[in-house]
């Protein structure tokens, strides 16, 4: 479940006209709205199981868009959904817990929402992204670390960024609160979540 999201859960991701001493995004040369490119995105999220190991999961179903005018960010956004159903951690039954009541519930909230408030460059392609994270229907402000690359042009001339952003939750603010104590007190399953978000986003030629 880490932060995932989402998306998140996103990130944010990329939309940017990130601006940086390494070569970067300038809006002056860029247009302004963006798309994010399914097949190559996904959000991880990673938790720690017993206090022994670290649990990894995916989703593998993330969309949004994006949207810049300008190198200040003043009036970026950012809009990431994660169709929470495409979960997968590679271990079947552990998916459909994952999706059940007990976390998720995936019948009743099935996806996972991310809309920035703010963008704010950090230098070295580092943007700072400030927005809402809504998961099983529970909306709390999140902070994404995002770090952009690009932009180039991919075969067949569309412009691309990518973008890694990282963040932790706790899942109990978004009321995933199932969880046993064992004996010497250690959860099964750790509260705090970390997520990250790889993306890319495009713009197309016009046609």
């Amino acid at each position: 479940m880490r932060k995932t999201l989402a998306a998140a859960l996103s990130a944010i991701v990329l939309l940017a006209g990130a601006a940086s001493a390494q070569p970067a995004v300038r809006a002056q040369d860029q247009p302004s709205n963006w798309t994010i490119d399914p097949n190559h995105t996904a959000a991880t999220f990673n938790v720690v199981h017993l206090g022994l190991s670290h649990v990894e999961g995916h989703f593998t179903k993330v969309s949004g868009t994006g949207y810049w005018n300008g190198e200040d960010y003043q009036d970026a956004r950012l809009d990431v959904t994660i169709d929470v159903s495409s979960v997968d951690t590679r271990v079947e039954r552990r998916d459909a817990d994952l999706k059940s009541p007990n976390f998720f519930d995936v019948a009743q909230y099935p996806t996972m929402v991310f809309k920035s408030r703010r963008l704010r460059k950090k230098g070295n392609g580092h943007v700072e992204v400030l927005g809402d994270l809504t998961i099983h229907g529970v909306t709390r402000p999140v902070l994404l670390d995002t770090v952009l690359t690009g932009p180039v042009k991919d075969p067949w001339g569309n412009t691309r960024i990518g973008a890694h952003a990282t963040t932790s939750v706790n899942r109990k603010d978004f009321g995933l609160l199932w969880n046993h104590t064992l004996d010497n007190g250690t959860a099964v399953v750790s509260d705090n979540v970390d997520i990250t978000l790889d993306a890319e986003i495009f713009q197309p030629l016009p046609k």
